[in-house]
């Protein structure tokens, strides 16, 4: 395999594919999950479907298929996703009469519905969220992270007030931030998206936004408060206690399959995969090393620590297959299972195992009687040191010294000259548009998001034009 520091996106192509989680598809843009990685998929699901109902958050499913009408009742909304969108115009031998969109996000049948569901002040909040595939014509794709098709779960919540929308949207956000830091140990910077990068007809969009290896970003999660547009472009009305009818404000907030790329890219090191134990889908493997096929008593004992770690919810597997100790360390830590414990005849006499983190060079000899006990614990001690690892992964590629313009492109042509990353920059920003995109055109950098007040030093000029900021934003490269 390539390794990182050579070709990053060929190191990730190649261990996605040989870790086995994923196969290209014949439709342009669109991936095959494989079990392990679907699995991945399922313990995310798991986690935000638990956050989610303890917030009041339903599942629901609304039709894939979306008229064209729809789109158009919403003028920002139909610009933002045109380009993107793919259409059946033909069924059963027939020209449609109406276009059908396979849907790249549901606010506008899900607002049909709530235009018929909501009727009364007592019909809210209304909280939904649906698991569910959607369609963007991606140009440029990269699996997991930028697909044609991919999966996501995206909530959708009317409400009485602004104040309550509000209030949903950055629940929504800390929720994002929660499950991703916890679950995937991939520290986040939220913070509030620009104009030019907003949802296409939201008032305002939040993001959760982590850092790769190589400096790149990678949006992680959004969050949209929509105020009353899309209620009023869907007729989502209710009547409130005076007996009037009123519009409710809306908000959406979604999270996809790119989580997958973006753990992989945080986390994996040039053997390949590194899992963080709360979601791998093999948490354990369990290894007979030396004449074991001659010494029965080796998977006995193997078989015995497997139960005890099944029966303690524990994802654990044996590997008795025929290869060799050596090509199965190596196959193992290529799928990142965070721990493999190893059995041999020695191990037997001095009632031990030898246990292998993933993320960590050295061996830990463990008596039988703690072996449980022992895995247990050090799951939740790899979880927080692949956190903590990532942290400060992050603050390396930190820099909040560059004022102008012609700093950042100097820092850039100095990194690559270096062979480095030039990493996530804090500027200052004018709040306009042209001084936007004039940084993306001369150093390809984008704005992340607008951190929020008390968690950065606030930037007092702008980047561009030396004019006073007017807020302060993460600039980077994305994928």
């Amino acid at each position: 395999m390539v390794t990182r520091k050579e070709d990053f996106s060929k190191w990730y192509l190649q261990t996605i594919q040989q870790a086995d989680l994923m196969d290209y598809a014949p439709v342009r843009g669109c991936i095959i999950f494989k079990p392990d990685g679907f699995e991945i998929w399922e313990h995310i699901q798991e986690e935000f479907n638990r956050r989610f109902k303890e917030e009041g958050i339903r599942n629901a499913y609304f039709p894939m298929l979306i008229p064209e009408s729809f789109f158009n009742k919403e003028k920002d909304h139909i610009e933002g996703f045109s380009p993107e969108l793919p259409w059946v115009t033909e069924a059963a031998g027939e020209k449609l009469e109406e276009r059908l969109a396979l849907r790249p996000t549901s606010e506008t049948m899900i607002g049909d519905a709530m235009s018929r569901w909501v009727q009364s002040y007592r019909d809210l909040p209304m909280e939904i969220n649906q698991w569910a595939n959607v369609f963007r014509w991606e140009k440029r794709t990269l699996p997991f992270l930028r697909t044609s098709e991919f999966l996501w779960q995206e909530g959708h919540t009317a409400h009485a007030t602004a104040e309550e929308a509000v209030k949903r949207t950055m629940r929504s956000l800390q929720i994002y931030k929660e499950v991703v830091e916890d679950l995937l140990a991939i520290p986040v910077f939220s913070g509030e998206k620009t104009p030019s990068e907003r949802f296409a007809g939201a008032e305002r969009t939040y993001s959760i936004e982590a850092m790769m290896q190589d400096g790149k970003a990678v949006q992680a999660g959004t969050s949209h408060f929509m105020g009353t547009k899309f209620a009023e472009a869907f007729d989502i009305r209710y009547l409130n206690p005076d007996n009037e009818h009123v519009y409710a404000y809306t908000t959406s907030f979604g999270a996809s399959t790119r989580l997958i790329g973006a753990m992989i890219m945080t986390h994996g090191d040039d053997q390949g995969l590194v899992l963080p134990p709360r979601v791998a889908a093999t948490q354990v493997v369990l290894i007979p090393v030396g004449p074991w096929q001659k010494n029965p008593a080796i998977m006995e004992k193997i078989t015995e620590i497997y139960n005890e770690l099944k029966g303690l919810d524990i994802r654990a597997t044996i590997d008795d297959s025929e290869n060799s100790p050596g090509y199965k360390f190596n196959e193992w830590e290529l799928r990142g299972v965070p721990f493999r414990i190893e059995v041999g005849p020695r191990d037997l006499k001095n009632e031990q195992v030898m246990v292998k983190a993933r993320d960590l060079d050295d061996k830990v000899a463990v008596p039988f009687a703690e072996i449980t006990d022992y895995i247990q614990n050090e799951m939740q001690v790899m979880q927080s040191r692949l956190l903590e690892r990532a942290r400060k992964m992050n603050q390396a590629q930190i820099y909040t010294d560059i004022e102008t313009l012609d700093d950042l492109q100097a820092h850039i042509e100095a990194k690559q000259a270096a062979g480095e990353n030039p990493g996530w920059v804090l500027a200052g920003w004018d709040g306009t548009e042209e001084s936007e995109a004039k940084i993306k055109e001369l150093t390809g950098f984008t704005t992340r998001n607008i951190p929020f007040e008390g968690t950065v030093e606030a930037k007092t000029t702008c980047i561009v034009t030396g004019k006073p900021a007017t807020a302060t934003v993460w600039l980077a490269r994305a994928y």
